[in-house]
């Protein structure tokens, strides 16, 4: 989320994400008060910087655009012959690249971050229940006060948020605060009633209510405990969703993003996208993986696009485990810092792979969250059970684990054989840093976020942000993959920085590793024949000193040759 990235970095991380979000909010402001512009509906040529038209390629001089697509890319010279008639798009001196990918985010939770209560600068319990204090002032009322973005893992207090610290707010009107990674929140007394909750309350499947040394709730529930709350909150209007899916994306196109592969999709999430596209109101790529509860038609009939291309309906997410920090990652071996839980398991065998079977049957993606590493062995089992299982259908269609963040080094091979994409968020690594090693303890670090040793083994690592748990901006995810230290370029020394990345290998997996997620052989390059999908930063990320590249600015965004922000 915004903020949960500085929030995590006490030692001067904020001032820096503070300037980064002040221009995403200037950049936001112009995506959504101007419509989209265009180069030219016949073409373009592009010069004057570097064009990077892969991952591991030279730059080119110039690169000839038509009816959206790449014609050519090479020599000035050449290009100029191609291009007669065509007007010029000039760099001045700025770099282009294959269209940038998120790999895996939440645009609805992107969009509604920027309308709702953020809580991801606070820095203590004490600030926490000021800052709802003075938003519950600020909005009166009796229906329940919803807010999302907290993370203590570096407050003072050393603890989670509980139900006392909210009854300060108030004790009757119910409060409800997501922690930033999605998989936990916290209620006062009045929250935990509306939700029927209380010391005889068991443990629901998949979740846990945290409770003090006398068996009372304490007022954090722990993924699949977040159910008892939910159904009691109100629900999101669809005007509300679709306001915030246009935000979010506009918002994604000003940061330079081009396309996103969007998790936990509802179909009214899939309703909105589709209506947004006709109305010429997308104005990035979207590629949806449903939610279990809404993937009956993309199982039966496999994906889908919308009539305009710009959404296709891909697939369905599902659920292993929890996070890292809620320590709800199932782990193999107990946590460290404590040694009575494993985390969580919240799949069930038997009706998961009922639902990989199908999903083979009509090529359909499967999207597999996994944190742990007894979560992605589990995973990793499954897939490969309902490939054996159900053959044919394996060799045609891309299976992805989301996250893969604590991968057991003897599981690595298991995990290049399967063929299963690792989908990872590099800036999870410069976050979770802080508390990490104290969950895990030093030997499991050398499976902690493992880029390097993964793509070492052959696996296709796609880039993500999982925002709004992080900022969801594509500079802080590459430097995060190259540096992998924090915004203050800071790092633990057992934070393993031969898992970095080379800067081509980074740009892959933004790039390239993105198309290949989402089963897209037209996209992740500027090759002809490839969608003239491009990103263009002030300065080359690949060649700029390291701490630079949180600096440099996007300037142009181009879909389908199509110009969808322009931030010069």
């Amino acid at each position: 989320m915004a903020s949960a990235l500085g929030s995590r970095h006490p030692n001067g991380g904020p001032a820096v994400l503070n300037r980064i979000l002040a221009v995403s909010a200037a950049l936001l402001s112009l995506a959504l008060a101007a419509p989209a512009a265009r180069a030219s509906d016949a073409g373009f040529l592009l010069l004057g910087g570097p064009i990077h038209i892969d991952a591991g390629g030279a730059p080119v001089q110039a690169l000839v655009v038509r009816d959206g697509k790449v014609a050519f890319a090479g020599s000035l010279a050449n290009a100029r012959l191609r291009a007669q008639g065509l007007p010029e798009l000039d760099l001045k001196g700025a770099a282009a690249f294959p269209g940038f990918m998120d790999s895996h985010v939440h645009l609805t939770g992107v969009g509604l971050r920027e309308m709702t209560l953020n809580l991801d600068q606070v820095k203590s319990v004490t600030e926490l229940v000021s800052v709802v204090k003075a938003w519950e002032a600020a909005h009166p009322g009796a229906e329940p006060l919803v807010g999302r973005g907290w993370i203590e893992t570096h407050w003072p207090e050393k603890r989670f948020p509980g139900r006392a610290d909210l009854d300060a707010v108030s004790a009757t009107r119910p409060i409800v605060l997501e922690r930033a990674d999605g998989h936990a929140m916290v209620l006062n007394g009045a929250a935990l009633r509306l939700a029927g909750i209380d010391r005889t309350t068991r443990d629901p499947a998949g979740g846990r209510i945290e409770r003090d040394a006398s068996g009372e709730a304490t007022g954090m529930l722990i993924d699949g405990a977040m159910g008892l709350i939910e159904p009691k909150l109100p629900p999101l209007s669809y005007a509300r969703r679709k306001e915030a899916l246009a935000r979010g994306t506009a918002l994604y196109a000003a940061r330079g993003w081009t396309a996103g592969a969007n998790m936990s999709t509802s179909a009214e999430d899939v309703k909105a996208l589709f209506e947004l596209a006709a109305a010429g109101r997308l104005p990035i790529r979207v590629d949806a993986f449903m939610t279990p509860e809404d993937s009956a038609e993309v199982l039966k009939r496999g994906p889908y696009a919308d009539p305009t291309g710009l959404v296709r309906v891909r697939g369905v997410k599902l659920y292993m485990d929890g996070a890292l920090g809620s320590r709800g990652a199932a782990l193999k071996a107990p946590y460290a810092d404590r040694p009575d839980s494993s985390g969580l398991t919240i799949a069930e065998h038997d009706p998961t792979e009922a639902i990989l079977k199908q999903a083979l049957e009509t090529h359909c993606q499967i999207a597999f969250h996994a944190i742990g590493d007894r979560g992605n062995r589990m995973v990793l089992d499954w897939m490969i059970e309902a490939f054996k299982t159900n053959g044919p259908g394996a060799a045609q269609t891309v299976w992805r684990i989301e996250h893969a963040q604590i991968v057991d080094p003897a599981d690595i091979a298991l995990f290049a054989k399967s063929g299963v994409v690792a989908s990872m968020q590099p800036s999870h690594a410069i976050g979770d840093l802080y508390f990490a090693p104290a969950r895990l303890g030093e030997a499991r670090l050398k499976g902690a976020y493992a880029w390097k040793s993964l793509h070492n083994a052959g696996v296709i690592v796609a880039g993500g942000t999982d925002a709004p748990v992080e900022v969801g901006d594509p500079r802080i995810e590459y430097y995060a993959a190259v540096a992998r230290k924090d915004l203050q370029g800071k790092a633990g020394a057992d934070w393993h920085p031969e898992e970095a990345l080379a800067r081509d290998e980074a740009l892959g997996l933004f790039t390239a590793a993105g198309a290949y997620a989402v089963q897209d052989k037209g996209r992740g390059s500027l090759k002809p024949g490839a969608a003239a999908d491009i990103t263009v930063f002030s300065s080359d990320v690949t060649t700029v000193p390291e701490a630079e590249i949180l600096k440099v600015r996007p300037l142009l965004t181009l879909v389908g040759g199509k110009i969808v922000h322009d931030g010069r």
